[in-house]
């Protein structure tokens, strides 16, 4: 179970710091909860439509899986500790619309789905591992939106290079396990 809860935080700081930088742009009344209802919903769907396809190819993957684990985990734990150290797009963001909060969860998501597979390896129900993923990815984007209110961008990278280097310790995990 610990692993799905780092799993889970690492996950959420992406949408943690894009909704850091969406609090930072003045005017969030409501956009706490609308930023969690939405990086919440995707982050849970995501990591399961990737349990699911590794479900799929467990059978023929199996002797690697732990190897392919580490590779997506890592792959997505680097390219999230480089956006962190160069400028998001959240900066060029004018109006924050329900388009684009869809485009942004969209977005933020994708390498949840990548990061899916790895809970074909873990002991825990997928469901119940999405869940708390979905959960923690709201919690971290509604106090996201409360942070970049009151001091504006400055913990946004941050968060983005501590989720990489979760990820990649989470995949180290199960490269050892």
């Amino acid at each position: 179970m610990f692993e799905v809860i780092a799993l889970a935080i690492a996950l959420s700081m992406d949408a943690f710091a894009v909704s850091i930088g969406l609090g930072s742009k003045g005017n969030v009344k409501g956009l706490g909860l609308k930023a969690g209802l939405y990086f919440g919903t995707f982050q849970a769907l995501m990591p399961f439509i990737g349990y699911l396809g590794g479900r799929g190819v467990l059978g023929w993957v199996d002797a690697y899986a732990h190897w392919i684990a580490f590779g997506l985990l890592a792959l997505i734990g680097a390219k999230m500790i480089y956006e962190g150290l160069h400028e998001g797009i959240e900066e060029d963001i004018s109006a924050i619309t329900h388009k684009m909060m869809l485009v942004l969860s969209i977005a933020t998501s994708i390498d949840a789905m990548a990061a899916g597979f790895s809970l074909t390896l873990l002991e825990v129900e997928a469901w119940l591992a999405c869940l708390i993923i979905g959960v923690t990815t709201f919690a971290c984007s509604w106090v996201g939106v409360l942070i970049g209110k009151r001091s504006g961008t400055w913990l946004e990278n941050k968060a983005e290079i501590f989720g990489g280097v979760a990820l990649i310790l989470i995949g180290i995990k199960l490269l050892v396990m």
